[in-house]
């Protein structure tokens, strides 16, 4: 590379970078990020093991995603550097003495002779351009004046201020990229959980979840309380949109479930053979109760599968965590040994049949109905994290900023150059303008229209 410099003030490879990095951005929206690899694999098939070798799914993390933003940001900073010396230059030191010749070939421009010493055409001048709120410099060459006068001089730093506001941003990216958390956490109520990478803990205390009348969703609701040494510093109800934020951490609700593990069952107890007995429980996963008969047969509530159904190997399974078709495994005991097992089914009592334990093709005369199931919900919370986030905010404002400088703050000039000859002096006018120029033009006619009517 013979110039290193022109390389990185290229415009060809500031538009490259940025066709590469709008093209990951977009792939980095279409494929879900930070997945497992089985998500990936149902989603994709044999794409995944490719996509996850490519970092593809983990694209804002990837070496060679970086290594575009740090091309990005040093395209941008060698532009800046390179331009920004003569920008400090013009609006701080500038080149006061013009010759005439040069205001002449102007746009704006004008030649006006008064019958005045230099001295007090120049002062009216001073005062004109003063009400019109330019600031002025001036030096003296023998009989001749030079004038500059400018104002709005830090629209010339327009575009080196939104040039920052994209560095930072690109900072501001990378953090987050390195340095985003983000967590779900399952909380059931009364549940505390460690918030990851903090030294502070959440409690759920409350969860509930509203319905439209048609039996749709309408809102999620979590009650949430930071905890910091297990003392409660912070409460607030957690929405979709309504996070709770604490420490540079936000908790959006992300999600809710059905807590079946440690819900209460009711189940039915029945004897085929005596349409006299009945025995009603209320059981959860895992426990037990006694039928108080002569035997002390107790029965076990062994397994709850919400929406049953048969897998590939014939196992019983669930389709969803939706109480479609829900089932349970009951298993009876005599002292330490099993006697009888059979699903039971509360869509369809009739299907429930308890097989004895020895001889499976044999039946006993206890019946089980499932009637009802009360399942606790849990919450999904997820926390996030974004130490990048408040540098992209403060270089959006500052983008923002250098824009409005660029376009609605433009830097206007006059320079005029005055000689005296025999009590009568010559002034000649010429104004430049890189923006607003027809606006520039009006207002340095009127301009020369004052120093003419003057005095």
């Amino acid at each position: 590379m013979k110039n290193p410099i022109k390389f990185f003030t290229s415009i060809r490879l500031a538009i490259a970078l940025f066709i590469l990095l709008a093209i990951a951005s977009v792939l980095g929206t279409l494929i879900p990020q930070g997945r497992t690899l089985e998500e990936y694999s149902a989603r994709y098939g044999g794409l995944a093991g490719k996509l996850i070798f490519l970092q593809l799914t983990g694209l804002y993390h990837s070496f060679w995603y970086l290594t575009l933003l740090g091309f990005f940001a040093l395209n941008i900073i060698v532009c800046t550097l390179t331009r920004l010396s003569g920008k400090y230059r013009r609006a701080f030191k500038p080149h006061v003495t013009s010759d005439p010749k040069s205001l002449l070939v102007l746009k704006a421009k004008d030649r006006i002779k008064k019958n005045a010493p230099l001295a007090d055409v120049a002062a009216e001048m001073k005062k004109i351009l003063s009400a019109a709120h330019y600031k002025t410099k001036e030096a003296a060459e023998g009989q001749r004046l030079c004038l500059l006068a400018r104002k709005k001089i830090w629209g010339l730093f327009g575009s080196d201020v939104v040039h920052v506001g994209l560095l930072i941003i690109l900072a501001g990216g990378i953090i987050s990229g390195l340095g985003t958390i983000r967590e779900h956490i399952a909380l059931n109520e009364g549940d505390i959980r460690p918030v990851p990478k903090a030294t502070f803990e959440v409690r759920l205390d409350k969860f509930a979840t509203e319905y439209y009348p048609d039996g749709n969703v309408k809102a999620w609701k979590s009650t949430l309380t930071v905890l910091e040494l297990k003392k409660p510093v912070l409460t607030k109800v957690v929405e979709v949109n309504r996070p709770l934020t604490y420490k540079g951490y936000s908790f959006y609700q992300t999600d809710y479930g059905d807590n079946w593990d440690s819900s209460v069952f009711e189940v039915w107890a029945k004897k085929t053979s005596d349409a006299a007995y009945f025995k009603k429980f209320k059981l959860k996963v895992g426990e037990r109760a006694f039928l108080e008969d002569k035997d002390k047969t107790s029965i076990a509530f062994q397994k709850f599968i919400p929406d049953f159904v048969l897998g590939e190997t014939n196992e019983p399974e669930t389709r969803s965590l939706q109480p479609n078709n829900p089932a349970a495994l009951i298993e009876g005991f005599r002292g330490g040994e099993k006697i009888f097992s059979g699903w039971i089914f509360a869509n369809y009592p009739d299907f429930a049949k308890m097989h004895a334990a020895k001889d499976k093709t044999a039946e006993t005369d206890l019946t089980f109905e499932l009637k009802s199931f009360e399942a606790s919900q849990y919450s999904v919370i997820e926390a996030a994290k974004d130490p990048g986030a408040s540098l992209i905010w403060i270089g959006c404002v500052l983008i923002m900023l250098g824009l409005g400088l660029a376009f609605y703050w433009p830097t206007w000039e006059i320079k005029a150059v005055l000689e005296e000859s025999q009590g009568k002096t010559d002034t000649i006018l010429g104004g430049l303008a890189v923006k607003s120029r027809e606006n520039f033009a009006a207002e340095f006619e009127k301009i020369a229209a004052a120093l003419r009517r003057s005095k």
